[in-house]
């Protein structure tokens, strides 16, 4: 079967394309993706204006003309946290589905944190034993703890690398004053979920997912001793600090970060050390799977059951 899962995330569009059948691996066939920055198109209201609506409009309709064109069979969207927590996200969803007779569906922060745990758990499988996964999106933080494929603890924080960016960084190179705020807000959000975290901090295995993160574990191994695969907590805090220092041009320079991903990768690497200290973590371990793939897995269990 030829599945078309469509990712309308804060940062990017992204449509991938994955050939599978029920029990088999979720190999992506081919994918098309667009950069769209929501977060950078909320007015004072929590409104995405006309000009963000207008761009998403259009990414989505090239998007189904992609799907149409390699014959995907069936078609599953959903968006994230930058339409979930937009005071007209609602009605923008509706009239998208409208317009291109889809069924575009908003994920809850919890749901989007079980379904990353879930491709993390088959990507490891059941011998890892009980994960601890971590997924840094453009508008949100996931975090999932568990033994099984359903979390036990699943949470999502406001504390995406976009979103950060936004709301507190300024200057070229960003400010002392907005990385201090950035890092007081941070310990503020992670404060309310850390008691429920904390209880399952035995894990067997600590796991990191998303562009952001592998993104700075590629630092971690081209910057200091590593393979490009882990990110290590007394690596990431010289991390942090080395990107702050560097001005936007000079992170664009860096092996794999783009002229986007070098404006947020700065919040991305203090919201990663964060996590790691509050939870005592050493290392994160990359998982190449994540949020797409467990849409994928999760739409082949229900097949297998129904038929």
């Amino acid at each position: 079967m030829r599945l078309g899962v469509l990712d309308v995330g804060s940062n990017t569009i992204h449509l991938q394309v994955v050939d599978t059948h029920p029990g088999a691996r979720p190999n992506p066939t081919f994918n098309y993706k667009e950069e769209l920055r929501l977060t950078e198109f909320l007015n004072s209201d929590n409104e995405i204006n006309e000009e963000g609506i207008e761009l998403l409009r259009k990414s989505i309709s090239n998007a189904v003309t992609q799907a149409k064109m390699v014959q995907v069979k069936e078609f599953l969207p959903f968006a994230t946290s930058a339409l979930r927590e937009a005071a007209n996200g609602e009605v923008i969803i509706a009239n998208i589905n409208k317009e291109f007779d889809i069924d575009l569906q908003v994920l809850a922060g919890d749901e989007e944190a079980k379904l990353t745990f879930l491709a993390a758990r088959r990507w490891f499988g059941w011998s890892s034993g009980r994960l601890l996964v971590i997924d840094i999106g453009g508008g949100s933080l996931e975090i999932a703890v568990g033994t099984d494929e359903s979390p036990e603890v699943a949470t999502s924080l406001p504390l995406g690398a976009s979103r950060l960016t936004q709301k507190f960084l300024r200057g070229d190179p960003y400010d002392e004053k907005g990385i201090r705020a950035m890092r007081d807000h941070i310990e503020s959000q992670l404060e309310a979920v850390l008691p429920a975290l904390v209880r399952h901090q035995d894990t067997d295995r600590a796991i990191a997912t998303s562009k952001t993160l592998r993104t700075l574990a590629r630092l971690c191994g081209d910057w200091f001793d590593g393979n490009g695969k882990t990110i290590k907590f007394d690596v990431i805090r010289k991390i942090a600090t080395r990107l702050t220092d560097m001005t936007h041009e000079e992170r664009t320079r860096l092996p794999g970060v783009s002229s986007n991903r070098a404006k947020q990768i700065v919040a991305g690497a203090y919201v990663t050390e964060s996590v790691m200290r509050n939870l005592d973590l050493r290392e994160l371990e990359i998982c190449p799977w994540a949020l797409r793939e467990g849409i994928v897995l999760k739409y082949m269990d229900w097949m297998e059951k129904s038929l």
